[in-house]
């Protein structure tokens, strides 16, 4: 039985796209940027622009639209004045157009209807140093609803990669980490630093991966 096929949309370095592939499907990444470091085939195009898209059939897409808009990091920008543009909303509108099931992630409080919150913490994502605290919010095509086992965000031992380390919150209780182990913490063995600070680890993709199999037999 062939595989079956999604595009993954923001792609950037492959994290999303790495669990999908554990879970059982061919991956396809697009992003605007070249992206030597993805492990997939790669195509450049625009995600909000499906006219640049490589061509089918997918029987799924996946979409990781740019969160500076609503991430912690950037919020000193936001309150400076500096604006970003609406991706979620366009991506949302082509996504409806393939009539295929479709997962759009982004970051707490980002304007999407948080069917799943996933974090490292729930997926046992650790090292000696600690566990990885990545909250990421998930919308379905089908508003699905699971309960994980809570997020334990604080305490000793909190880690949260952000932009070229750790930030600086986390940084005090564990220390700065060496690239290897934030590569580890992340199950990204293949990234570089910038690619960390904006990834989410495949643990999340090959959960939600195995519910969009479930979607595709429904949508056939």
């Amino acid at each position: 039985m062939p595989r079956p096929r999604v595009l993954d949309l923001f792609c950037g370095q492959g994290g999303a796209g790495q669990g999908y592939h554990l879970a059982g499907f061919d991956v396809v990444g697009l992003d605007a940027v070249d992206q030597p470091r993805y492990p997939f085939d790669f195509c450049l195009g625009d995600a909000l622009d499906p006219r640049t898209w490589p061509p089918g059939p997918f029987d799924a897409y996946h979409a990781s639209p740019v969160c500076k808009g609503y991430s912690k990091s950037s919020a000193s920008w936001r309150a400076a004045g500096r604006s970003y543009p609406d991706q979620i909303g366009r991506t949302r509108s082509a996504l409806r157009l393939t009539g295929r099931p479709w997962i759009i992630e982004n970051v707490p409080g980002a304007p999407l209807r948080p069917d799943y919150k996933l974090c490292g913490c729930m997926f046992g994502l650790a090292i000696e140093a600690g566990y990885l605290v990545r909250e990421r919010w998930f919308e379905t095509s089908w508003h699905g609803f699971e309960l994980r086992p809570p997020c334990h965000h604080s305490g000793v031992g909190a880690i949260s990669i952000a932009g070229h380390g750790v930030a600086t919150w986390s940084r005090a209780k564990v220390g700065a980490l060496k690239l290897a182990e934030r590569r580890r913490l992340m199950g990204c063995e293949w990234m570089d630093r910038n690619g960390l600070g904006e990834a989410i680890p495949p643990a999340y993709t090959e959960y939600l991966g195995a519910r969009l199999r479930d979607q595709i037999g429904l949508a056939a």
